[in-house]
């Protein structure tokens, strides 16, 4: 867990959620408590100290950066600031775009929280909404040291616990980006995730001399629980839009690792019907691949509005509910054990709400569950087991 890097022995944390702000709405407070029963060595307690994030403050409103004033903040023009920048904005343009589909006077709870070492965010979620069921948007400025395993989970890197061919250890980094998960109340109305991230390490301490290293990642990905193909050709023939207008093999190349990325081993299919999906990427211009990063991130209204439009209020049934619940336990298989941003927050100490809040409210497992050829529950699993090509 997470927490084993923030406690100490016999220590009991707790934790109380940042205020929060929806037009008098107030959540109930939490608290969880950790403890442990054992006194580690002092080894154990400086490898926990290494690679600790400090705990995040509540706020009562969000500043106007979370930059830190080291020369890369507010009127440095770096690429930081810029991104920072994007991803407040997308933020608050997605969200209006959703309490407007959902069309029930709901609003997005907000929470803003801050680090006092620098850095911090903003979590929205619209919950038991008309249309959505849970609905989150994130955005994060993050300052940290992460430690090797944490450093793998970020970059892919191979597990012999070497990166890019130095010896590893704790690398401090800089990350910033905007996460989110929609998933409708409707079995027509597809969930949407989209992930879009600037990341930032330094030198490890053990390694000197190690340059300093730069990446984007990200994407778009549709999660339909049926398969409605000019549903999923609209939102494909989007990302491919997107990508042509900076590279013509940005969309094929970035298509199928979505559907690599995206794949639930245990059970050899994918999470959903794909879209785009990049990681690592440093091997353009800067510049271009954070225009890039805000082409795609601007691209998630149009091409999931419609879709929502369309389907959010198509007639379903008790069975139609069922399916979707099922998909949706798939959709928690990937991201609890595959997914490489949860596993990241979840190494590094991450705050855990914002972490999970991609999860959906509800979710279903049968034993041994198996659709009937040739049904519309089949198509799906069967696209899902065999990725198609949609343009």
């Amino acid at each position: 867990m997470a927490s084993s890097l923030l406690t100490t022995p016999s220590q009991t944390l707790a934790l109380t959620p940042a205020t929060a702000r929806a037009r008098g709405a107030q959540p109930a407070a939490a608290q969880v408590s950790f403890s442990s029963p054992r006194l580690p060595s002092r080894r154990a307690l400086r490898v926990r100290a290494s690679v600790a994030i400090e705990k995040e403050v509540p706020e009562n409103e969000a500043p106007p950066t979370f930059l830190r004033e080291d020369g890369s903040g507010a009127g440095s023009g770096s690429v930081r600031e810029r991104f920072e920048g994007m991803i407040r904005r997308v933020q608050g343009e997605i969200c209006a775009a959703l309490e407007e589909a959902d069309g029930s006077g709901a609003r997005f709870v907000e929470d803003v929280w801050s680090r006092p070492g620098g850095g911090g965010g903003i979590s929205r979620v619209l919950q038991d909404g008309r249309v959505f069921e849970k609905a989150g948007v994130n955005v994060s400025v993050v300052y940290g040291v992460m430690p090797p395993d944490a450093y793998r989970a970020a970059k892919g890197a191979a597990k012999n616990g070497a990166a890019d061919g130095h010896k590893a250890g704790p690398v401090p980094f800089f990350a910033a980006g905007i996460s989110s998960v929609l998933h409708p109340k409707n079995p027509f109305a597809p969930t949407l995730h989209f992930n879009y991230r600037y990341f930032e390490t330094d030198a490890p301490k053990d390694v000197p001399g190690a340059p300093r290293q730069w990446w984007f990642g990200g994407g778009t990905d549709l999660t339909p629980s049926y398969l409605i193909e000019e549903d999923v050709k609209h939102f494909h023939s989007v990302q491919k839009e997107t990508c042509d207008k900076f590279d013509p093999s940005f969309y094929p190349r970035f298509k199928k690792w979505c559907d690599d990325y995206f794949y639930i081993k245990h059970r050899d299919e994918r999470r959903g019907l794909g879209g785009i999906f990049f990681d690592d990427l440093n091997d353009y211009d800067q510049d271009m691949l954070l225009n890039f990063s805000t082409a795609c991130a601007g691209s998630v209204i149009p091409a999931y509005i419609p879709i929502i439009e369309r389907r959010k209020d198509t007639p379903f049934n008790e069975e139609h509910k069922a399916w979707q619940q099922l998909r949706r336990g798939r959709y928690v298989e990937f991201n609890l054990v595959y997914d490489r941003g949860t596993t990241f927050g979840l190494k590094t100490g991450g705050r855990i709400e914002s972490i999970l809040v991609s999860l959906p409210l509800t979710a279903r497992w049968e034993y041994d569950h198996k659709p009937e050829e040739g049904t519309e529950e089949w198509k799906l699993l069967d696209a899902c087991i065999n990725p198609k090509e949609w343009l």
